[in-house]
């Protein structure tokens, strides 16, 4: 798998030393905004806005890519923080697939108190990455306090919540019936057989499971309710067979989770 090179690397810099000077500099902004509390569950964001051309990336970034690291152990009366990961993109260009966001993006952020009667101080100290043609670690360190959200951020927060794929069930328009393990080309693919509707449009399946494993973009065979992700990574993909891994798959405003095993 091809690999971008960040600044870090090339100049042989310890990663946060770097980063620090890169949250003084262009290309991307970062906060943390407050939302509404409900059921003792405040819900929060971490906002980044990225200049024209410059993306960021998923807790799967691709092959060529570097996903977040989030660490709130500053925090105070917090029992727990969920990540929300709103749906990404795919991006294809001389360095690789990349899978992430371009623009903007606000991760939504679900936290439990230790204690519900106490306020929230919430801390945290983020490492991801920002690429355009060149890539640079950035490294963002920030408190909000759970003091009442403003209108504008919570309905940012929701409209970014919105993005999040729902778990597949009983009701979802469709679904991945099976994946198995298939040759295309006589090249490792990993075919998923989908059913119900929606899925005859734009369709982009992001796969997680695996770390060594990188799952391509899905195509589409003659039958139109199977496709086939390439694997690249892996010297033997039989290795897959029988292992869980989890499906993104997103269908136009159709935005889905689900949890297969290999056959």
């Amino acid at each position: 798998m091809q690999r971008r090179q960040f600044l870090f690397a090339a100049l042989g810099l310890p990663a946060f030393t770097l980063a620090a000077r890169a949250e003084a500099g262009q290309h991307y902004a970062v906060r943390l905004i407050g939302g509404e509390t409900q059921n003792n569950i405040w819900r929060a964001g971490l906002d980044i806005t990225l200049d024209e051309g410059w993306k960021t990336y998923w807790r799967m970034p691709g092959d060529a890519g570097v996903p977040p690291q989030f660490d709130w152990a500053g925090s105070k009366n917090v029992r727990s923080v969920t990540v929300l990961w709103p749906v990404p993109k795919r991006y294809i260009d001389a360095g690789g697939e990349t899978v992430g966001y371009k623009d903007r993006v606000i991760f939504p952020l679900d936290i439990a108190p230790e204690d519900p009667g106490q306020p929230i101080a919430l801390a945290l100290e983020a490492f991801f990455g920002v690429c355009d043609v060149v890539c640079i670690p950035a490294k963002f360190d920030a408190a909000l306090l759970q003091d009442g959200a403003s209108p504008g951020d919570a309905s940012l927060i929701a409209a970014y919540a919105a993005r999040v794929p729902e778990k597949v069930d009983a009701a979802s328009h469709f679904r991945a019936a099976r994946a198995t393990l298939a040759q295309e080309g006589g090249k490792p693919v990993l075919a998923v057989s989908l059913i119900g509707t929606g899925f005859d449009g734009d369709l982009d399946i992001f796969v997680e499971g695996s770390d060594f494993a990188y799952f391509r973009a899905p195509r589409r065979t003659d039958d139109r309710a199977v496709v086939h992700l390439p694997i690249d990574g892996l010297k033997d993909p039989a290795t897959l067979q029988g292992k869980p891994l989890r499906l993104t798959m997103v269908a136009g405003d159709i935005r889905l989770e689900q949890d297969v095993v290999v056959e």
